[in-house]
C-alpha cells in the first residue's frame, strides 16, 4: 500500500428526527469533501436519526447488508469515488426490542468492506448536568475489534463512549492499527470536559492518527452536544477542528510522518504489559 498523502474528511452535523433532511444534508456534506480532495470521509454517530431517547431509532432497524441506510451510503461512497466510515447506524439483532449500533465501512466502488458493532454502551448520569442515558436498554452491545486495510492505512474503528477505554484502541493497535476513526455525539457537559483531552491522548499513546467525526448542536428533546470534530495526528497536534454547526474538516494523513515518527520515538516498542483481546 502506498506511503503517498491521502486527505481525510470528519463530517459535523447536529441530526434530528427527519431521517430524509438528515441525508440530504450528509449528501451536501460527503460532496463537499469529495471536491475538497478526501479519500476517506468519517460520519459522526447516528447521523441519520438522533431521537429524544434511544428506544426512537428501533423502527428504524435494517438487516445487515439491506436497507435504505445502507444503499444510500453505498451509492454515495461509488458516485463520489470516496471511503466512507458510516457513523453508525441501527442492525437488527436476535432481539425484536434491540438494535446494534453498527459503524460501517464502505470503499470507493460502494462495497461494504468492514462492520464494527460499537462495544462500550453508555449507561451514566452526567454530573452537573443530571442527564441520563441508558443506551443498554436498547443496544446490543458487540464484542469484536475490527482493523481494515484503507488506501490512508490499516484504520481501527471505535464510536463514542469507547474512546474512553484505552484497552481497545491498544487491541486494535496490535493488529496493525495505524489510524482510528471515531463517530461520536458527546454530550456538551462530558464533551466541555473531557473531548479533547481523550481524542489526543489515544492519538498521541498509540502514535497513530485519529478522525473524531461528533455531533454537534441542539437536538429534539432539548439534548446538546458538543461537536469540536477534530482530525488529530501521531504527536497530538490538531491538524483540524469544526467547533461548532454543520461542516467538515479535512487534513492530510501522511504515513510516511507516521512511520518517523514511531521510529523516532518508538514508546510502542518499549510496552511491558500487553492487553489482551476477547476471543
Amino acid at each position: 500500500m502506498s506511503n503517498n498523502p491521502h486527505k481525510a474528511a470528519v463530517i459535523q452535523m447536529a441530526s434530528g428526527t427527519n431521517i430524509n433532511a438528515n441525508l440530504l444534508t450528509i449528501e451536501k456534506l460527503l460532496e463537499q469533501a469529495a471536491k475538497g480532495g478526501a479519500s476517506l470521509a468519517v460520519l459522526p454517530e447516528n447521523f441519520a436519526f438522533l431521537g429524544a431517547d434511544t428506544r426512537d431509532i428501533l423502527p428504524f432497524r435494517e438487516p445487515e447488508g439491506d436497507g435504505p441506510l445502507q444503499h444510500f451510503l453505498s451509492q454515495a461512497a461509488k458516485r463520489l469515488g470516496m471511503w466512507i466510515v458510516a457513523g453508525t447506524i441501527p442492525l437488527e439483532t436476535g432481539d425484536s426490542h434491540k438494535c446494534r449500533a453498527a459503524s460501517l465501512l464502505f470503499d470507493s466502488e460502494g462495497r461494504r468492506v468492514a462492520r464494527y458493532d460499537k462495544q462500550h454502551l453508555f449507561d451514566v448520569t452526567v454530573p452537573d448536568s443530571g442527564e441520563q442515558y441508558n443506551e443498554s436498554d436498547t443496544i446490543e452491545p458487540g464484542e469484536q475489534i475490527t482493523v481494515a486495510d484503507t488506501p490512508l492505512g490499516k484504520l481501527g474503528l471505535a464510536v463514542c463512549y469507547d474512546l474512553r477505554f484505552p484497552e481497545l484502541f491498544r487491541a486494535m493497535l496490535d493488529q496493525g492499527a495505524e489510524l482510528f476513526a471515531l463517530p461520536a455525539a458527546f454530550t456538551a457537559a462530558t464533551g466541555r470536559a473531557h473531548w479533547e483531552i481523550l481524542v489526543r491522548a489515544r492519538a498521541i499513546e498509540n502514535l497513530s492518527y485519529l478522525l473524531a467525526s461528533a455531533q454537534g448542536g441542539f437536538h429534539v428533546g432539548g439534548r446538546e452536544t458538543w461537536g469540536h470534530s477534530m482530525i488529530v495526528d501521531p504527536w497530538g497536534s490538531m491538524m483540524a477542528e469544526q467547533e461548532r454547526g454543520n461542516g467538515v474538516t479535512i487534513a492530510t494523513i501522511d504515513r510516511e510522518f507516521l512511520a518517523n515518527t514511531r521510529r523516532n520515538f518508538p514508546a510502542l516498542d518499549h510496552r511491558r504489559l500487553r492487553c489482551s483481546s476477547p476471543e
